[in-house]
């Protein structure tokens, strides 16, 4: 006997929700039944998407605490999350959020606590969670193929800040929001804590063209136990796009780079490691409904860990702490 359909909303229809809508409208688990955003624009243009079945709308009623919806998709910025978050599982419903889980404290605390509160499930969408990539770092680390883990080091570069697909979502250049430390770090960050266990904000700083802007530099000595863990990004400065997550082991070190592919070194040079296809969005649809029946997976994100790398994150806009 298979188990009905999990009745799906939407909250937020930018980039991230419209790439969600559409693995979501041919996903086995789910049945998608609202989406919705403050924004007519962008209802009007997921709708375009969509043949027919779902309820579109400008209302956040319409999904949060509605008897039709079972559990819910949220990609609204960061700040916004814990207004819709709350009271969703304080209803019953189940959450998969956007990452960052929040920018303030107080919201991510509180988030943690209703997830904790509700017995529903509650996850973060970090892209790197269910990656053939970091499955295999994580059991390379546990075998000792690395050896001693000595240090990561992080790298990322961007020759503008939002990235084209983002363009729309303006809150992304701005400081309150934004920048590249929340929206690319933070999925290092995970990667990291994921790897090595927590860490902690030794020496953090970072740049902005104005007080109201997101940051143009970051960089940071944080360490994972007494792991050092180095981090330099910019953004506006020519050349690609960089993204960079290296492990130096005494036994054997590996590279992560454009999120997917990794490599490994045993002595001078890199060798590509030959991995299972990328995992894409719908892989970690199909987790969220397996933790909905009962069946948490390490391969899906919890608030707490989102929370801890919130606290990380912002701990370079707030200073060390």
């Amino acid at each position: 006997m298979t188990s009905a359909p999990i009745r799906l909303g939407i909250v937020g229809l930018g980039a991230m929700g419209r790439r969600m809508l559409a693995e979501a409208v041919t996903h086995p688990d789910f049945t998608l039944t609202h989406a919705v955003d403050l924004n007519p624009a962008a209802v009007a243009a997921a709708w375009n998407t969509v043949e027919s079945g779902v309820s579109f709308s400008t209302k956040v009623e319409d999904v949060i605490g509605a008897d039709s919806v079972d559990a819910i998709y949220v990609a609204t910025p960061p700040a916004t999350h814990a207004a819709l978050v709350v009271p969703a599982l304080e209803a019953g419903q189940a959450v998969f959020c956007e990452k960052p889980l929040a920018v303030s404290a107080a919201d991510g605390e509180a988030m943690v606590a209703a997830a904790q509160a509700s017995g529903r499930a509650a996850a973060v969408n970090f892209s790197l969670s269910n990656q053939p990539a970091t499955q295999y770092l994580e059991q390379a680390i546990a075998d000792g193929r690395a050896g001693d883990v000595l240090a990561v080091e992080i790298r990322l570069a961007f020759a503008e800040w939002p990235r084209k697909f983002q363009a729309e979502a303006t809150w992304l250049a701005r400081r309150a929001q934004g920048g590249f430390l929340r929206e690319v770090f933070s999925h290092f960050a995970y990667l990291t804590d994921r790897l090595l266990g927590p860490l902690d904000p030794i020496h953090v700083a970072m740049d902005h063209h104005d007080p109201t802007s997101a940051e143009t530099t970051a960089y940071g000595l944080l360490r994972a136990g007494k792991i050092p863990v180095h981090l330099t990004g910019i953004a506006g400065a020519a050349g690609p796009t960089t993204y960079e997550w290296t492990l130096r082991g005494t036994k054997q070190s590996y590279r992560l780079t454009n999120w997917t592919a990794l490599s490994v070194a045993h002595g001078n040079s890199w060798a590509s490691l030959d991995l299972p296809a990328p995992a894409p969005e719908s892989t970690r649809l199909s987790l969220f409904a397996q933790a909905i029946h009962g069946h948490p997976t390490p391969d899906l994100a919890t608030f707490p860990t989102a929370h801890r790398v919130r606290h990380l994150v912002e701990s370079f806009h707030q200073g060390v702490r």
